[in-house]
């Protein structure tokens, strides 16, 4: 995937925005009138299949990996501070977590793109505003039982602050799960995109996102039902 998106421009066989209404539902190339030159067919528009995918893959990505780093950051933050310093810190931020994990995450995101606007900034806002949760509440139960650990007391013994115990003795030890939770949150990260710009609120319809494509070929299933399968 990752190689996809950076190597779009030359993988792809044509410019995934040109248009040409003469090649227009042109199906596969290994189906009956299909065409050698557009090996995954083209759409309503005669725009290549393969290249609007493999161009989709660098929407996706870009929120992946901007969207994921950005929510656990936040989240790795806020649970860490939560769990290592308990207290009205943790009941404060464990409450926010709680009510927050409480709306549904997709329709949640919906509103807030509405509210926000439509575009791809808008996306990357509402997937950190929604999934730091995920991050915190894993993040604040590791931290709870690193504390607890001897390397904790020794740091606390020669008199290392908490903030440097903190960044310097349980971050380490929490980058394991971080980026396992990290590597989970970029495919949600991506699921979601793709739900947005499926009902239109992630970037310009022309734009080829996976969303789209699955919502173009949604128009024309019962012309063209292979363009949906692809």
């Amino acid at each position: 995937m990752l190689l996809a998106a950076l190597l779009a421009p030359w993988l792809s066989p044509h410019d995934p925005l040109e248009q040409d209404l003469l090649s227009s539902f042109f199906p596969p190339s290994w189906q009956e009138n299909g065409d050698p030159a557009f090996f995954l067919g083209t759409d309503n528009l005669g725009r290549d299949i393969a290249s609007r995918l493999i161009h989709g893959t660098r929407t996706a990505l870009i929120v992946a990996l901007v969207a994921g780093t950005l929510a656990a950051l936040l989240g790795t933050a806020l649970g860490m501070l939560a769990g290592f310093y308990g207290g009205k810190t943790d009941m404060l931020i464990s409450r926010a977590v709680d009510i927050w994990m409480s709306f549904p995450a997709v329709l949640l995101s919906i509103v807030l793109v509405a509210v926000i606007g439509a575009g791809l900034h808008a996306v990357i806002i509402a997937i950190v505003i929604i999934d730091w949760t995920r991050f915190c509440r894993v993040i604040r139960a590791e931290t709870m039982v690193q504390k607890e650990r001897d390397y904790v007391a020794s740091a606390v013994t020669i008199g290392l602050t908490r903030f440097r115990i903190l960044i310097q003795e349980v971050l380490p030890n929490l980058l394991p799960l971080l980026i396992v939770l990290l590597t989970l949150e970029m495919g949600i990260a991506i699921v979601v995109e793709t739900i947005l710009s499926f009902v239109g609120l992630s970037v310009a319809s022309d734009t080829p996102t996976w969303g789209n494509l699955i919502q173009e070929g949604r128009q024309y299933i019962h012309q063209v039902p292979w363009l949906l399968g692809l």
